[in-house]
């Protein structure tokens, strides 16, 4: 038996394994940094989000006291409706006696800081308690966008002197404005709110999910499992790659020519903007849908078939399950990204200014997105807060959405 030599290790040996090693370090390293730098411009991009927002849930307000004894204001309890109350209470002079008891408190130059809607305030909140009429009452209303420049040290001097005066006399302060999240669009930043756009987004995504999940999930199940493997079936797939490389935007014109086309009175209606993103959706959904539904063991299948079960039952009650959370994982980032998208719901003319929330699939509405784009491009200073307020809200049900889908996808998996 022949003695077995050592290994050597030269001084060339040496020099390429430190090379290793010290490549494998810098490997480390630059992985990382990107994580730190990742983690520091999202922790900046969330600060400066946060510190810009949070401006914009709250409204400058002024403190007037109302005697309703004096006012001789009535409600008749059969009025349903608050359009039809702030209606009845107009037409008995409630804008002249809010204007009354201001000038009566804060003086004439105080007085025509008042928003011009302010009156609309009163009139809700008699509405949802009309034991108001026969007290008095001291309501916070929104004061005008001029003066809540002022408050924040912007504006003339003369203004910012009247600020000054009304907020030492504890007339003015900045309160938060938990209107933003009941009102519609509105041209004045301090009447604005964010429900017509928030109602508009969600009945939008009912409507995205409601076609592009089941048609989605179907066709990769057909292309997966059924679909004969030749050229007709090559070329849906790479057709099926391609659209989800496709801008946006090239399904705003789709849903412009096709949609609209059909039905040209439902233009920016939520069930136009839905169907218009389940196009773009839908390919996110068949791609993912088939890896997921690829990468479920052949064993699955076969032990299936062993027992008797029938091609469909080995689909549906096998494969489809075990593959159903990489599927949702494809969901939530189809949705994601509609749930973001501008570009192709302005095609469709959900640019338009809505005052009023949609009531259903079929009422004129806006989004969050192209709200958000429509008050970052207003002049008026006072939208720059309420933009940011309206990211963060944006944001907010993002991640609501997107926690419930990765709640039931874990809650599948759990199951298997």
């Amino acid at each position: 038996m022949s003695d077995t030599l050592a290994p050597t290790r030269t001084a060339t040996f040496e020099k390429r394994l430190k090379k290793r090693y010290a490549a494998e370090r810098r490997f480390r390293l630059f992985g990382l940094a990107a994580i730190v730098f990742s983690v520091a411009v999202l922790l900046f991009l969330l600060a400066t989000m946060v510190t810009n927002g949070f401006g914009g849930f709250l409204r400058a307000e002024l403190k007037v006291p109302i005697d309703f004894t004096q006012a001789g204001l009535s409600l008749d309890p059969n009025v349903g409706s608050e359009l039809e109350a702030v209606r009845s209470l107009e037409a008995q002079g409630l804008p002249a006696t809010v204007d009354y008891f201001a000038q009566e408190t804060l003086g004439k130059a105080g007085a025509r800081q008042l928003s011009d809607q302010a009156w609309r305030d009163v009139a809700a909140q008699i509405h949802a308690d009309p034991g108001i009429l026969g007290t008095t009452q001291t309501f916070a209303l929104p004061a005008s966008n001029a003066l809540a420049a002022a408050l924040k040290g912007d504006g003339t001097p003369e203004m910012r002197a009247v600020a000054t005066e009304l907020s030492q006399a504890g007339y003015l302060s900045r309160n938060f404005d938990s209107g933003f999240l009941q009102r519609s669009d509105a041209t004045d930043p301090q009447q604005v709110g964010i429900w017509s756009a928030l109602k508009g987004s969600i009945l939008t995504m009912v409507v995205t999910l409601a076609l592009a999940f089941p048609i989605g999930v179907l066709a990769a199940l057909y292309l997966e499992e059924y679909a004969p493997k030749n050229r007709w079936t090559d070329m849906i797939e790479v057709s099926i790659n391609n659209l989800a490389a496709v801008p946006s935007i090239i399904f705003g014109l789709l849903g412009l020519a096709v949609f609209l086309g059909l039905f040209p009175n439902l233009r920016s209606a939520p069930i136009i903007a839905g169907m218009t993103l389940a196009l773009m959706t839908m390919p996110v959904i068949v791609i993912s849908g088939r890896n997921a539904i690829k990468s479920v063991p052949p064993s699955i299948r076969d032990g299936a078939l062993a027992i008797g079960a029938s091609p469909v039952q080995v689909v549906f009650h096998h494969v489809l399950p075990l593959a159903l959370p990489g599927i949702l994982t494809g969901t939530i980032i189809g949705m994601a990204r509609a749930l973001g998208e501008t570009a192709p719901l302005l095609m469709i003319g959900m640019r338009a200014f809505v005052a009023t929330p949609p009531t259903d699939f079929t009422s004129p509405a806006t989004v969050l997105p192209v709200q958000i784009f429509l008050w970052s491009d207003e002049i008026d200073r006072g939208f720059v807060e309420r933009t940011s307020a309206a990211i963060i809200v944006l944001l907010l049900f993002l991640l609501l959405m997107n926690g419930l889908a990765i709640y039931l996808r874990n809650k599948f998996e759990k199951k298997w």
